[in-house]
């Protein structure tokens, strides 16, 4: 295991001993949306979550879409 992965873990190790229990759910909440804010989906499951939207009809004329862009 790299050195600088063994540091932060030991780091964040400590900070969670140090924090009070009962806040323990929220920093599982933090954890899992500062993953998902940094982490992308694969190719194939962008297109599903887009395949599904057009499918639910969750869908905007190109016309609106360029409505918001300052082309000059």
């Amino acid at each position: 295991m790299p050195a600088m992965r063994v540091k932060y873990e030991q780091e964040l190790i400590e900070e969670v001993k140090n924090l009070p229990e009962e806040y323990f759910p929220y920093l599982l909440q933090i954890v899992h949306l500062f993953k998902e804010s940094v982490t992308f989906n694969t190719a194939n499951e962008s297109f599903m979550q887009g395949w599904k939207e057009v499918k639910g009809g969750k869908t905007r004329p190109i016309a609106e879409l360029w409505e918001k862009i300052d082309a000059e």
